[in-house]
């Protein structure tokens, strides 16, 4: 009798597993949301429209393919070392408090290790795979967030122009993993995403001022802003970006209908800034955020679709 009591019944193991398994898609989905899947998803698009328009009509799947693989791998590492730093001032603002790592379901030293271990590999994959110039433009990238962005943002609002290199340079990883070398087209992606990134990290910046303040990062704009500066920056960084995204017309990069794609995106973003400008509020704050999200895509989709258009 009591060696049939010591053999567990089916309900029992049934009931045992349930809980495992939760587990275990709990923590994997506390590693997904560690590795920041949205903007790792823009970061790879940008990747991909890179690599079409470094390849000159001549790409090929593979290559794509182990790009998107280790910049991802990076891309995570970056995001989970990004939070590993930040994990104090996360726990103090409304918006970042149930990350995995404030929220305590993650511990510190696992992140670290998560971040280390996918940064590293993701760089020498590359280094493998695809080109040198590609492994080290992919590190460059990352130390700029983790070890140079990351801090700035508790000394100078100046961080945001720092922040905005690494975010402006996945088009250039993309171009670099499709020749192996880089030219005037990368330069001209990158200045597109640079110049795109301020008015939306400007508004959000704005929309959450005050938590930013109660954790101690020195993002611009300040807790009370001087009125419209924050408007004024928006606005002239969308006039920037205007001419800025015409010029792959001008060195073959797109035609006609790319032209006046941008020139139509561009008013449209720039409009949105004005509202802004004219009325800083929360409702025109996260207008311009939506704007900047709808632009992007467009605009890539746009320059990607006319290119093939050039090289028939």
């Amino acid at each position: 009798m009591r060696a049939a009591e010591s053999v567990p019944s089916y309900t029992q193991a049934r009931s045992v597993s349930i809980p495992l398994r939760a587990t275990v898609a709990a923590k994997l989905a506390d590693y997904l949301e560690l590795t920041k899947p949205r903007i790792a998803l823009l970061v790879l698009v940008t990747v991909t429209v890179g690599f079409i328009l470094g390849s000159s009509g001549s790409w090929r799947l593979i290559p794509l393919l182990h790009a998107l693989f280790g910049i991802a791998l990076v891309a995570a590492g970056s995001s989970a070392l990004n939070q590993f730093l930040e994990r104090a001032t996360d726990a103090r603002m409304d918006r970042t408090a149930e990350r995995p790592l404030p929220a305590g379901r993650l511990a510190p030293a696992e992140v670290l290790c998560f971040g280390l271990a996918t940064g590293f590999f993701g760089s020498l994959y590359l280094a493998l795979t695809l080109n040198l110039l590609t492994a080290l433009l992919t590190v460059v990238t990352l130390l700029l967030y983790v070890a140079v962005y990351t801090p700035l943002k508790r000394v100078t609002p100046l961080c945001t122009a720092v922040g905005a290199i690494p975010g402006a340079l996945p088009p250039v990883l993309g171009w670099a993993a499709a020749c192996g070398t880089l030219d005037v087209g990368a330069g001209l992606l990158f200045a597109i995403l640079y110049l795109w990134q301020f008015p939306h990290f400007l508004a959000i910046g704005w929309l959450y001022r005050n938590q930013y303040t109660h954790a101690g990062l020195r993002m611009s704009p300040a807790k009370q802003p001087t009125r419209c500066v924050t408007g004024f920056m928006c606005v002239a960084y969308t006039l920037a970006l205007l001419p800025a995204s015409l010029l792959p017309s001008r060195f073959a990069l797109a035609g006609e209908s790319y032209f006046l794609t941008a020139v139509v995106l561009g008013l449209g973003y720039l409009a949105c800034a004005v509202r802004f400008l004219l009325s800083e509020s929360d409702r025109t704050a996260r207008g311009l955020i939506w704007s900047s999200l709808v632009y992007l895509p467009l605009l890539l989709l746009s320059l990607t679709w006319d290119h093939f258009q050039l090289l028939r």
